[in-house]
């Protein structure tokens, strides 16, 4: 993107053991995003006591926040109820240079919107 922001938002999430085939059928149930958002992962990532957290990265332009976080909060909604489920989100803007198209990252907020199930 040529001289332009590009929003990353990375959600973490984390399913029980228990619930995990109930997630990965969700998961592939769910409808693509739209082609203006690409979404990179999911990566695992041990955390700490050993619990595994599931990492997501969403990448679009800034300009499209208000529609992609509804898109991306909608696939998320699909887990909700799922005993165990657990997500978090934050955002990241990047300015992309035109000359050297070298990204740097501005800011790093979190998004207010955080949902946990417990069993």
């Amino acid at each position: 993107m040529r001289g332009g922001f590009k929003m990353f938002i990375k959600c973490t999430l984390s399913v029980s053991l228990k619930s995990i085939r109930v997630y990965a059928g969700r998961l592939s149930e769910l409808p693509p995003l739209p082609q203006y958002i690409t979404r990179r992962g999911p990566f695992i990532h041990k955390g700490v006591g050993g619990e595994d957290r599931i990492i997501i990265i969403f990448e679009f332009d800034k300009s499209r926040l208000a529609e992609a976080w509804e898109n991306i909060s909608n696939q998320l909604d699909t887990f909700h109820d799922i005993p165990g489920f657990t997500f978090s989100a934050h955002r990241s803007i990047v300015f992309a240079e035109a000359k050297d198209k070298q990204p740097f990252k501005v800011r790093n907020k979190n998004i207010v919107r955080t949902a946990k199930k417990e069993m």
